[in-house]
């Protein structure tokens, strides 16, 4: 599929390396690519026979925000029934819905893609942790569960999931925290997790690791 809709133009000023923003605090107004909709895709999306650079299934490529919008049509449309990515994705057909052979997205992720659309689908970014890294009091519900839905659970979920290795719910996490493989996935120099992802910012892994150090409580 190749899209035939214009790229949006980006004039936020947080754009360049799939939307960056480096400097830029963000706003829990926005909805960020960078942030929120580039990870999402790629953990559900790029696995190996998928909608990566090297296998390209059906031509399209879901690793970045150049090749999102250059091989799916009509990424920014917001009549829902016309812009292929959402269509795919909430196909009632399980035999045409992405991710194949996997649970679908859920309603709040699909919400989150179209709230991107809505606001202009741009190639936006922001840092999260800009001025500050508090890793006191790091919770599971509010920080690990949702780093882990966002970044890891499209491979590591399922009857199937990659290496074996199930992150689903609390206790599954919990063990790999525990024997200390889910802070090395992250933090190794090569081959690190989220596979074909960005590696997790500094603030991240400091404040996974604190919540680590203090027994990866269920909290």
């Amino acid at each position: 599929m190749f899209n035939v809709d214009p790229i949006p133009t980006d004039t936020t000023g947080t754009g360049g390396n799939n939307g960056g923003g480096s400097g830029v605090l963000c706003d829990a107004d926005t909805t960020y690519f960078a942030n929120q909709i580039l990870p999402m895709l790629i953990s559900n999306c790029t696995e190996s026979g998928c909608h990566n650079a090297q296998d390209h299934e059906e031509g399209v490529v879901l690793t970045s925000y150049q090749s999102l919008m250059s091989t799916v049509e009509h990424v920014t449309r917001t009549d829902w029934d016309n812009n292929d990515l959402i269509e795919v994705l909430t196909e009632d057909d399980p035999d045409k819905r992405m991710p194949y052979g996997k649970p679908p997205l859920s309603q709040t992720q699909i919400d989150l893609i179209k709230r991107w659309v809505q606001q202009g689908a741009l190639n936006n970014g922001c840092n999260e942790n800009a001025g500050q890294c508090d890793v006191t009091n790091v919770k599971f519900s509010t920080f690990v569960q949702p780093l882990i839905q966002a970044r890891c659970q499209g491979c590591h979920s399922g009857s199937a999931p990659q290496g074996g290795l199930n992150l689903v719910g609390h206790a599954n996490v919990k063990t790999v925290a525990d024997n200390g493989k889910l802070y090395d996935l992250v933090t190794r120099t090569t081959n690190w997790m989220p596979k074909g992802g960005q590696k997790l910012d500094d603030c991240t892994t400091m404040k996974l690791k604190a919540w680590i150090d203090a027994g990866a409580p269920n909290n």
